[in-house]
């Protein structure tokens, strides 16, 4: 080690990559429990990672996480209550969804009411593979294929008619909104039997009245202005060390070389106490920071484009493959900002029903629209629309107005009013486009499990006689039943946390016994 980066190295106990959601539960845990030397390196000049509002017309509007999925169990919620950001009474506003055809008819609430259950039926049926252990039928692996089944089955027998090609379309467009709510491109791509791992907290979807980005005020309370570094994107993350340790002062450090053996060229010996760090972070700028363990929040979308150059030495293989198995897919909202209401007052949505399905071999820039499933009302003037999977990534290629002239155009023709205004803001989230993110959120493709997000949250030691990980892994791809949310970000920070800050554990007690009987080797152990 050179003398310069050794004096412009930071040193703490516990570094935390990332400052969303798990980093910050992170950090929150440690103060908590008395425990205030670590740093958090985030990558963005600014904080909450996939929680981000901005501001509209005096509305806060969320770019990334929307909703509180859940109540009961949901300690995003708890601490929501906790911080008094949830209005105790929350009066639903009225929904009223009208589904409407490219010629502008609107479908009748009986056929939607209709289909939508029976639709949800078939999602319920999904889940209960994995909840009930069921065989699904043969050839049938993906959630997409086993709903084209159930779908086909219900409308069999209907002659062919425009009441059953409506509902055909019905089917279509929750499909689409099912892509959204799952994070993926086409519903082929989930895995049939791992539907049902993802849990869902009752008591619906909670929205906080100053936005979601104030959850990140009782979050970061207790932490300190210097303990977060911000634009301080992460290069390498050194995990196990060989060879003799590098001293400098009082501080002990082993180097590697590139090659991975020892650089002895630069090293002093003193007699002072030495204090030997298991992990090394390498900056984007060069800065060098050494701790004792590192807490790494880095989302899967970055992990399964870096991760062979974020770590040395690389990770496990099977850490590897199951990065490389699970989804990490995109999905973006388009705000449509609007000088003046012009939607019926009474309506809340209006799912759009296309005609014709876009082939996989359609050229995206020509239908690329097709995917938005419906414009809701954020306020009267206010619209968002839904996009995700390869039509979401070619929208972030395209400039705000582009959208703006294509959603337009969508509005007159299924409003069939050719005097719909042109918005007077457009604003796209581009969530595959953000390097520090490269997506919108975990789903379990065809072939994948709870095990390998198991697999990913398995931390890592330097050496098999570790008492404690040198790297621990935490984000919502951590969590095996509620990935995809902020409070399984949320969980999974803590428990990393908890990791580090659990006394190391009682030397193991070896019993002794002059019988072979194991009832009376059983008897000499107390239990607790």
């Amino acid at each position: 080690m050179s003398e310069n980066a050794a004096k412009g190295a930071k040193y703490c106990k516990v570094l935390i990559v990332g400052a969303g959601a798990a980093g910050l539960s992170s950090a929150n845990h440690l103060v908590k429990n008395g425990c205030t030397d670590f740093l958090i390196l985030e990558a963005r000049n600014r904080i909450g990672g996939r929680i981000v509002s901005i501001d509209i017309d005096s509305q806060k509007v969320e770019l990334g996480a929307n909703w509180i999925h859940g109540v009961l169990g949901n300690p995003i919620f708890e601490l929501a209550m906790s911080s008094g950001l949830v209005n105790i009474i929350n009066i639903p506003k009225p929904h009223k969804v009208v589904a409407a055809t490219e010629d502008g008819k609107q479908v009748p609430i009986e056929i939607m009411h209709e289909i939508y259950e029976a639709y949800v039926t078939f999602l319920r049926r999904c889940e209960e593979y994995f909840l009930c252990q069921y065989v699904p039928p043969p050839d049938i692996h993906s959630v997409g294929e086993h709903i084209d089944l159930e779908r086909e089955l219900y409308l069999g027998e209907m002659p062919e008619s425009p009441e059953k090609r409506i509902k055909q379309l019905i089917f279509n467009c929750l499909l689409k909104r099912e892509t959204c709510i799952t994070g993926c491109d086409n519903m082929n791509e989930i895995d049939l039997l791992e539907l049902g791992s993802y849990t869902e907290l009752q008591g619906g979807n909670i929205v906080l009245p100053a936005g979601y980005s104030s959850i990140l005020g009782p979050l970061t309370d207790n932490l300190t202005a210097q303990q977060i570094i911000k634009a301080c994107p992460v290069r390498t993350i050194h995990w196990r060390r060989k060879g003799s340790i590098a001293t400098v002062g009082n501080l002990a450090t082993v180097e590697e070389d590139a090659e991975g053996d020892s650089d002895d060229s630069d090293k002093t010996v003193t007699e002072a106490p030495t204090k030997t760090f298991n992990v090394k972070i390498e900056s984007e700028a060069g800065e060098i920071f050494y701790a004792d363990h590192v807490i790494c929040t880095i989302p899967l979308g970055v992990l399964k484009e870096k991760a062979d150059v974020l770590f040395s030495p690389p990770l496990p293989a099977y850490k590897r493959e199951s990065i490389e198995r699970l989804l990490f897919g995109t999905v973006d909202k388009i705000f449509l900002e609007y000088d003046r209401p012009f939607l019926n007052a009474s309506i809340s949505e209006i799912m759009l029903l296309w005609n014709d399905e876009a082939s996989s071999t359609a050229n995206l820039k020509d239908v690329w629209y097709k995917k938005i499933y419906s414009f809701a009302k954020v306020t009267e003037t206010l619209l968002l629309g839904w996009i995700s999977g390869r039509e979401a990534e070619f929208m972030e290629t395209l400039s705000h107005d582009e959208v703006a002239e294509k959603c337009t155009e969508i509005l007159r023709k299924f409003l069939q009013d050719p005097y719909v205004p042109k918005p007077k803001r457009c604003i796209c989230t581009s969530w595959r486009n953000q390097q520090f993110c490269r997506g919108s959120y975990t789903a379990m493709a065809v072939g994948a499990s709870q095990e390998d997000i198991e697999n990913i949250a398995q931390p890592l030691y330097s050496d098999p006689h570790q008492a404690k990980p040198s790297v621990l892994f935490a984000g919502e791809h951590t969590h095996a039943n509620f990935y995809s949310t902020v409070h399984g970000a949320y969980l999974s920070g803590r428990t990393a946390a908890q990791i580090i800050l659990t006394p190391d554990s009682p030397k193991e007690i070896v019993m002794e016994s002059d019988s072979t009987d194991l009832s009376a080797w059983i008897q000499g152990i107390a239990l607790d």
